[in-house]
Parts: C-alpha cells; sequence; structure tokens
C-alpha cells in the first residue's frame, strides 16, 4: 500500500512542477527574445535495501527551446533582432558573462547600453558606453556607430561593437536568472557571421495554444494522482477495518 501511496504522491508533485514551468512560459509569453522552458519526465530507481522495486518518476528541466520566435518591425534604431542563430552576450548579475536573445536596447543616463531587463549589453572590450550624439546607427555586424552634436550628417563614427556569439547549442544552459551560460564556464568568442536587423525585435517562441493545451493536461493529471492518494487511502482504511473483524 505504501509503494501505491508513494506512486501517487510522486506523481501530483512532479506535475506541479510541470506545470510551474509551463506557468512561467505562459508568463513570459510577451518578452522579448525569451525561450521557452522544456520538461523532460524520466523513470528513476529508488537507492536503498528493500527499494530495489521501487521506481519514481522525476520531472527534469533539461533545456529550452532554442527554436527563434517570429521578428517583428519596431523601427526603433535601439531595437535588434538576430538573424538565424546567434546571441548577444551580456553581463550577468555575478559580473560573469551569459547570453541572450533580447534585443530591446537603450541607454541609461550615463550613456551605458542595456537591454530591456536592465543587463549590460558587452562590446569587444566590455561593457559599451555610448556618448552624447544626434543620430545613432547599428550595422548588420552590431557595429555602433553616431554623429556627435555638431558634426556634419555624413560624418559617422564607431563607438564599439556589439559582442554577438553562435556556441553550440548544446554548449549553452539556462541559469536560474533566466540567462544562458556555457557549460564549461568559458567566455565564448564573438563570431563575425552572426548578423542583425535594427529596427526589429524577435518575440517570444512560446506557443500560447500548445502552452494552453499543457496546463489542461497537467491538470487532469495532477488530479489523477489524487483521486490514487484517495483510493489508497480508502483501500487501506478498508483492509484495516478487516483485520479488526478477523481478529
Amino acid at each position: 500500500m505504501d509503494k501505491y501511496l508513494y506512486l501517487a504522491m510522486n506523481g501530483a508533485a512532479q506535475a506541479m512542477l510541470a506545470q510551474q514551468n509551463n506557468a512561467n512560459n505562459l508568463a513570459n509569453i510577451s518578452t522579448v527574445g525569451f525561450k521557452a522552458a522544456l520538461d523532460h519526465f524520466q523513470s528513476n530507481p529508488v537507492s536503498g535495501p528493500g527499494y530495489l522495486d521501487r521506481v519514481y518518476a522525476s520531472n527534469e528541466l533539461t533545456g529550452a527551446d532554442l527554436d527563434p520566435g517570429a521578428v517583428a518591425t519596431t523601427g526603433r534604431d535601439l531595437d535588434l533582432a538576430i538573424n538565424g542563430d546567434g546571441w548577444f552576450a551580456v553581463q550577468a548579475a555575478d559580473g560573469t558573462t551569459a547570453y541572450t536573445r533580447r534585443g530591446d536596447l537603450r541607454i541609461d543616463p550615463a550613456g551605458l547600453l542595456l537591454n530591456g531587463a536592465n543587463q549590460i549589453v558587452l562590446g569587444e572590450g566590455g561593457p559599451i558606453t555610448i556618448p552624447q550624439f544626434e543620430s545613432l546607427q547599428i550595422g548588420r555586424d552590431g557595429t555602433i556607430s553616431i554623429r556627435a552634436a555638431g558634426q556634419a550628417a555624413n560624418t559617422l563614427v564607431g563607438v564599439d561593437r556589439i559582442r554577438l556569439v553562435n556556441p553550440p547549442r548544446d554548449q549553452l544552459y539556462r541559469g536560474d536568472d533566466g540567462l544562458f551560460h556555457s557549460r564549461d564556464l568559458a567566455e565564448i568568442p564573438a563570431d563575425a557571421s552572426v548578423a542583425v536587423t535594427s529596427g526589429a525585435l524577435e518575440s517570444s517562441n512560446v506557443n500560447a495554444v500548445d502552452a494552453m493545451v499543457r496546463m489542461i493536461d497537467y491538470a487532469r493529471y495532477y488530479e489523477q494522482q489524487v483521486k490514487l492518494m484517495k483510493l489508497a487511502s480508502e483501500n487501506d482504511a478498508a483492509s484495516a477495518r478487516l483485520m479488526r473483524m478477523s481478529g
């Protein structure tokens, strides 16, 4: 009876975890460049004497859907969308280098280039600082050029180049901060083949319909496990009554 109850309890717990991950995907359906989390269920044996015949299910959040989202034109000079594969290099909260597809950039009062999540965008030598300007252009290779105040219309000066990388997909993992990091903790070098489109943004790749269907499926699965736990309790009570009667 305890095996029955244990399996049902474990199934309910894993269904709740999957539902949380799915809800997080739905919550980020409007987040620029967001990549949907992927759930992976697997069976694992229970270790220890007397438990070799027991198996529990686990939901391993093993990765993310790295397929690109739809690209929408905005016309804003500081909005960037990566063409095909590639990532923007940004500075994580702990000071390390991380990677994102989020390209809704802005310049803070100190001239520091940030994205919409207030993460510092990195260039060839570190954080990018942009001086005062009258106009700004970002090339396909990520080069930032400005026309300073009082300069002729055709006078553009290069400021920095956004660090664009393109590591193999299996080299990255999503951290607790929502950013992607290198698995070996090594800094990924810039890739000159990565190109961007200015005046456009990549949307989240979360499919709202699929996520809603999964939400219903996980809710039903959770309800089934709760019913099994209730049935296990009823069977246990019935067995106890039979034991008392036979005694």
